[in-house]
């Protein structure tokens, strides 16, 4: 795996967190919506589509509850620091992977309400993501 050696175990879940999160934040904000399921399952299977370094980091799902909460709040706090931290990682560590992490998100973002115009709850949550990403 390409630049693999430059990644701590804490960076990749750090990436991890970051990307999936990110689904999960859009799932959420998309409940009212009732296609919650629909909108993780097709972020998540463009994630899968990854390539790269951060394809590589992105084939083990996080593991634990970093991505549990009670509420989008709870969820967001902990995934918008960690998309922006994940964009200065790789920034400093993998500089060609930066460009990659953050159109495979903003993929990943656009696969999960691909066919219909996103619910103004997903248009915000898709703005503040992309914030995030751009924070670093």
């Amino acid at each position: 795996m390409t630049n693999n050696a430059t990644l701590s175990d804490t960076d990749k879940t750090t990436i991890r967190i970051a990307a999936y999160g990110a689904v999960t934040l859009l799932s959420a904000a998309g409940a009212a919506g009732g296609s919650p399921h629909k909108i993780a399952t097709n972020g998540s299977i463009a994630l899968g589509s990854a390539t790269g370094l951060v394809g590589h980091v992105l084939a083990e799902y996080p593991k634990g509850k970093e991505l549990n909460g009670k509420s989008v709040a709870a969820i967001a706090d902990h995934v918008l620091p960690a998309l922006t931290q994940a964009m200065s990682v790789l920034k400093k560590q993998a500089p060609q992977e930066a460009s990659n992490f953050r159109s495979t998100v903003l993929t990943a973002i656009e696969a999960a309400t691909f066919g219909r115009q996103p619910r103004p709850a997903e248009a915000e949550m898709t703005r503040k993501i992309t914030e995030a990403l751009d924070a670093a």
